[in-house]
This record gives structure tokens, C-alpha cells and sequence, in this order.
């Protein structure tokens, strides 16, 4: 009997110390790791690529990297405006993707960052038993449709990484290495 109970103790004591550390939203904790690492590295793209190449495309077909730029803003109050009740707007809606798009350097990336901290924020509102929540989406075309809100934040991930792999294209192109290319700090430091 005696055996019984220290192999059962050998045996619950893991899964219980294992247990209590689990996070308590274990979805919504990678989701929110995973934008905060892509807004990481956009941060990083555009800080590290100088002014003058903010009007480039590698085709005329493609965006140019200040388009890119006030799009990732745009997106980010788009998506992040459905994980909850706090929303946020993009600055001068008003003013064509177009023209945002020539603005300098530091206003795009600021505006950028700003919508990255709106996110950062409005994340914080998310808990695993609200991604299924019923929401109405609102396209820019005005369309409505229901969707769960988990689709949204899924999507925000999706298209930040969407454009990352763009802007390191763009970058490679212009001799710059991505930050996922820069060589990674010794472990420990």
C-alpha cells in the first residue's frame, strides 16, 4: 500500500506542478506572442530602411515600401478594431491611400507604430472564450457580414506576416537583410 501512494505521489505531483503553470487563455497568449513578434520585426524593416527607398517597388505592378507602410496602419485599426469594444482610427481616413503613401519616412513609421500599440491594447480585450464570439465585420465597401472573432484576429497574424515576407523581399532586393536574416545575439545575452 505504501508503494501505491509514493507512485502515485511521483506520478501526480508533474502533472499537478504542470497544470498550475499552463496559461489560463493558452489561444490568446500565442496569438498576442505571435503579433507582438511580427510588429517586432516590421518596426525593425522600416527603421532599417533608409527614406529614399520608401518610393521603391520592385514592379509597377507592386506597392512601394511607403505604401506598405500606411497600409499595415490601415489594416491594423481594421482588424484590431474587432477583437473588442475599444476601437481606434487610422489618422487623415479622409486622405487616398496614394497620397499617405508619399508622406516622409518618419510620419509613416510613426503612424505605423502608434497603430501597433493600438493593437497591442486592444489584444489585451481577448480572452480564449471571446474568439467565438459572434461579430459583425465591416468591410470598406460597407458590406456587413457575421463572423467569429477569432477570424479577425487570425487574419491581423496572417497579414502582418504576409507583409513582412513582402517587405524582406524588397529589402533583399536593396542589399538590406531582413531582421530574421540579421545574425541572432549569442544565448544568454
Amino acid at each position: 500500500m505504501k508503494v501505491s501512494r509514493a507512485l502515485f505521489a511521483v506520478v501526480a505531483l508533474p502533472i499537478t506542478i504542470g497544470a498550475q503553470q499552463a496559461p489560463s487563455n493558452p489561444v490568446t497568449t500565442v496569438m498576442k506572442q505571435r503579433t507582438m513578434t511580427f510588429q517586432q520585426r516590421l518596426a525593425q524593416a522600416f527603421d532599417s530602411i533608409p527614406e529614399r527607398l520608401f518610393g521603391y517597388k520592385p514592379t509597377p505592378a507592386q506597392l512601394t515600401i511607403g505604401y506598405i507602410a500606411q497600409h499595415l496602419a490601415d489594416d491594423n485599426y481594421f482588424y484590431c478594431n474587432q477583437f473588442g469594444a475599444m476601437k481606434g482610427a487610422t489618422q487623415d481616413a479622409a486622405t487616398p491611400d496614394t497620397v499617405k503613401a508619399k508622406w516622409p519616412k518618419d510620419k509613416l513609421v510613426a503612424q505605423m507604430k502608434a497603430s501597433f500599440k493600438f493593437c497591442e491594447d486592444a489584444l489585451a480585450q481577448l480572452d480564449d472564450a471571446k474568439l467565438g464570439d459572434q461579430i459583425t465585420q465591416t468591410a470598406a465597401n460597407g458590406q456587413t457580414r457575421t463572423v467569429t472573432r477569432a477570424g479577425p484576429v487570425v487574419g491581423h497574424i496572417i497579414d502582418m506576416a504576409d507583409h513582412y515576407s513582402q517587405l524582406a523581399n524588397y529589402m533583399r532586393l536593396n542589399n538590406i537583410l531582413p531582421p530574421t536574416a540579421l545574425p541572432r545575439p549569442p544565448a544568454g545575452n
